[in-house]
């Protein structure tokens, strides 16, 4: 029996809230608003994660650096200056030198330790050549063993240091900056993954996994032999943001940037800002959305930090981030601008389905629930209706549209509600694959039900039937709780439509060179800790273009988006990664074979004059390359590998990998 549990607030958050003023909602989170949902009742203290109310862990980290981008907003007068620069020793010199190698083999607490017998993998690594000296730790990654791996370095002269533990994807950057410290270069140090790619996935044959933590050690060590320092270039970042689209999303983005102190150029392609909140009339909460539409589009207007281009768009974009530049042209005056600028925020939106069923666009009272909204915002004559049916998951959780468009359920529910409250003898009847009002908004499920709303669970594979005839609309049902058909007849019909991407998606994915899923919504770097970023780095994205999402969810996003892009926009400069993809020239005779593989489009090709004849070869922009290998992979004749993996280390490594482990 496995137990879905909830999430509730512990007394510790009932007292940090209490310490702080902060106002809770009826379940103990923090009260936020649709609007400003990182914001609580105390100006100055932000919310993050669960304790504003249950979350997945994308919500919880786009609300993170939302947080950080609201506070960098109130203290950007301040912005560096308290920062006090690290000072490294100066960098010894190991070319000629022995390799002199140090071990460090990490317990993890139970994670390694508790599968992995490390003392046989310490003692081990003892007799491997060049290895000096060796050490176990309980946690190698603690600002204690850091210090003692400093010391260790200078004390026994390691020009080479070796960290058996977890994954490289988090600690590498730590324990380079470690050595650092110790005046190594920080790329004569190698990893051996001992937890993720070994005790975690073998933990049911302990004997087998010490021997396999024991070939990764020898792998690392002796790819160790080959290293060479390695020297990161560093850029001069641009300071000013591009963003991409006017609706909430975008201005919220271009406005906390703003806030921050960063000039914002905010391109829209419509002439005029609002995007979808315009179609948006009230909320749940009974919040009024015009009122806080006309307030962000006032606050972009009245900013001096934002230079706003309406009915424009982006036609050419060039760069890398830190140091874009884009073209800007206007639809209206046929003119082209170019700007420089060292991020972009993609803030495109997303469209309403067109239903293709159930006599929509052939009955004029079959209508979607935007139109509806635009009727109870708009015309009375909505009153007074006998009986209005609503089908959910219209377009949506198909075979061309398998995913939820996640807004529908709450959508109906509102306007059901709002239906009834100006028409109480109106019937209404929702018919639902499943009911999604998840987290609060369970609350005003409850409501309606206890309204009369009627909700009737239909099947997939058995979806109600649409008729006109003389005597009006017929809708017939099977109702899967009762088991039997239901025919109802609506003076209207009212059809939730899925969300779907962007047409314009592929060609902006074309221009920016970032990539779409199989839904063709923009893919974000990581699901979970990437949430907001784009693969290819200084981009990001916010709202509807990303994934159907609320109100609420699209203002956190875009917050997150000027979080992540003001740790770009703050630095004066920034060192590129050193393990990056390198061009033999003598090897490489241009045969581009390399070119449309990169998925970062870091590689062109060049022709030029030599001895009289036209040589070509290639060449990377080492501001685009991620060091990922693909080019090394397709190259035939060894003109292009990646630094800090040559294809000599690579040798080396699988020869090792097939010795005996004694």
């Amino acid at each position: 029996v496995v137990l879905s549990i909830g999430f509730r607030p512990d007394k510790e958050m009932k007292a940090l809230a209490k310490r702080l003023s902060i106002r809770l909602n009826p379940f103990g989170f923090a009260k936020t608003h649709e609007f400003s949902p990182i914001e609580t009742s105390q100006p100055g203290i932000f919310v993050a994660g669960a304790f504003q109310g249950p979350k997945d862990i994308p919500e919880t980290v786009m609300q993170a650096s939302g947080a950080a981008a609201k506070a960098g907003g109130l203290i950007s007068e301040a912005r560096g200056s308290l920062i006090t620069k690290r000072e490294y020793p100066p960098e010894i010199d190991v070319t000629g030198q022995e390799p002199r190698i140090g071990v460090f083999v990490c317990h993890c607490g139970i994670n390694i330790a508790g599968v992995v017998d490390v003392s046989l993998v310490a003692e081990y690594a003892q007799g491997l050549p060049n290895v000096t000296y060796v050490e176990r730790n309980l946690y190698t990654c603690s600002e204690d063993t850091q210090r003692k791996i400093v010391e260790v370095i200078k004390e026994h002269n390691l020009n080479r240091v070796v960290v058996a533990a977890c994954t490289p994807r988090t600690h590498e950057p730590l324990f380079r900056d470690t050595i650092r410290q110790a005046g190594l270069n920080p790329y004569l140090f190698e990893m051996a993954n001992i937890r993720d790619q070994c005790s975690w996935v073998h933990m049911n044959d302990k004997d087998a996994v010490t021997q396999k933590a024991k070939d990764l050690v020898r792998i690392a060590v002796t790819k160790s032999h080959l290293l060479e320092p390695l020297y990161g270039k560093t850029l001069k970042v641009n300071h000013n943001a591009l963003v991409i689209g006017g609706g909430a999303s975008g201005m919220r983005a271009a406005l906390d940037l703003a806030d921050s102190g960063f000039k914002v150029h905010l391109v829209e392609k419509e002439g005029e800002l609002g995007g979808n909140l315009r179609h948006i009339h009230y909320l749940l909460d009974g919040g009024d959305p015009n009122e806080m539409l006309k307030d962000l589009i006032d606050q972009v207007n009245q900013s001096q930090n934002i230079k706003l281009y309406l009915g424009a768009s982006i036609s050419k974009i060039d760069g890398s981030f830190g140091n874009f530049k884009s073209e800007i042209r206007s639809k209206n005056l046929g003119t082209t601008k170019e700007i420089e600028h060292g991020i972009v925020i993609v803030a495109t939106g997303a469209e309403e389905y067109k239903p293709e069923e159930y006599l929509y666009g052939e009955d004029h009272r079959v209508i979607t629930q935007r139109e509806l909204e635009e009727r109870l915002a708009t015309s009375p004559q909505i009153l007074g209706l006998n009986s209005v049916v609503m089908i959910q998951c219209v377009g949506s959780r198909e075979k061309d549209r398998p995913y939820c468009s996640r807004i529908c359920c709450s959508q109906a529910i509102k306007n059901a509600l709002k239906l009834k409250e100006t028409s109480p003898q109106t019937n209404i009847y929702i018919l639902y694959r499943d009911i999604r009002s998840y987290g609060f908004k369970e609350t005003y499920y409850t409501e309606a039900r206890e309204k009369g709303i009627i909700f009737i669970c239909y099947h997939e594979d058995k979806k109600p039937e649409v008729y006109s005839t003389e005597d009006g609309l017929k809708v017939k049902v099977m109702d899967i709780l009762l088991g039997r058909d239901l025919l109802i007849e609506p003076d209207l019909l009212v059809l939730s439509p899925a969300i779907i991407p962007n047409p314009g998606n592929k060609d902006f994915a074309q221009l920016f060179k970032v990539p779409l899923d199989q839904n063709g919504f923009f893919l974000e770097a990581h699901m979970k800790l990437r949430p907001v970023d784009f693969a290819t780095e200084g981009i990001y994205m916010a709202g509807l273009c990303h994934s159907p999402k609320d109100i609420s969810e699209s203002i956190s996003q875009a917050s997150s988006a000027a979080g992540r892009a003001a740790t770009i926009l703050s630095k004066e400069e920034i060192t590129l990664d050193a393990v990056i993809s390198f061009v033999v020239d003598e090897n490489c005779d241009g045969c581009a074979y390399c070119i449309d593989p990169c998925p970062y489009k870091a590689i062109t090709l060049l022709e030029y004059m030599r001895d009289g004849a036209i040589k070509k070869t290639v060449e990377v922009d080492e501001a685009k390359c991620k060091g990922c290998g693909v080019c090394m992979a397709t190259c035939p004749k060894m003109g292009i590998y990646v630094r800090h993996f040559r294809p000599e280390m690579l040798a080396a490594m699988v020869e090792t990998a097939l010795e005996p482990v004694s």
